[in-house]
């Protein structure tokens, strides 16, 4: 589906539940709740305990769906044992590294994320080693965090979701776009139009998402704040 048709999608939806309540939905209003949904989408495939605490169901989804925002085996060089991640992350997937020591050298070996309280390098069995070909490593404000001390991480081949582009339909609001509130850079300005990068598979169930998130049955953190800096006035 074009962005155009998940607009009118969720129009038609919210027509059948109150025509008057939501008639006076604008554009910018609807991409964001459109990029509320397909956000929430992801999530309940990347962390299927979100699904639970909404409530809702996402059925036989898989990582298939979201194929389209996977990025496979993104080679980066870790500097002093640390990994910097890409601009573009979100998730996590996996990782495996490319070990040297000496002269010898031992290819894709899975890197174990551990939690920051783990007390796995004082342990003679959790601890990252070459001759056993295991690599721990943590998660940190600056980036993925590796533990290596007789050996040396030479590549780490990352997996991971990337974040989603911001969908819009901008172009059906006006010639100039508009701006979304709170944003800035290059990503505040939105012009001519973006559609949703997910499979096709994908949209009507995104739709289906966004209509709850309209209609007040899935509850998202200060939504109504968030809708209403997208009235009228605010946009340029």
């Amino acid at each position: 589906m074009t962005i155009q048709e998940m607009h009118y999608d969720v129009k038609m939806k919210l027509n059948k539940v109150d025509s008057q309540q939501y008639r006076n939905l604008i554009i910018p209003q609807v991409d964001w709740i459109l990029n509320e949904a397909q956000e929430l989408f992801v999530k309940m495939i990347a962390e299927p305990r979100i699904a639970s605490h909404y409530g809702f169901e996402i059925g036989q989804r898989s990582w298939m769906d979201i194929r389209s925002i996977v990025v496979e085996e993104k080679s980066i060089d870790p500097i002093a044992n640390l990994v910097t991640l890409p601009t573009d992350f979100w998730y996590y997937v996996s990782a495996y590294c490319k070990m040297k020591k000496g002269g010898c050298e031992k290819n894709s070996h899975k890197i174990f994320i551990r939690q920051h309280d783990d007390d796995f390098e004082n342990s003679p069995f959790d601890k990252s080693s070459f001759e056993w070909k295991t690599v721990n490593g943590v998660f940190n404000e600056n980036g993925l965090k590796l533990y290596a001390e007789d050996f040396d991480i030479v590549e780490v081949l990352l997996t991971y979701i990337k974040k989603l582009k911001y969908i819009h339909n901008a172009a059906g609001f006006g010639v100039n776009g508009y701006k979304r509130p709170g944003v800035t850079g290059p990503e505040a300005t939105c012009t001519g139009s973006a559609n949703c990068e997910l499979p096709e598979s994908t949209h009507r169930e995104i739709v289906d998402i966004a209509v709850l998130i309209a209609t007040g049955q899935l509850q998202i953190p200060d939504y109504q704040i968030k809708k209403d800096k997208l009235s009228f006035n605010q946009i340029y």
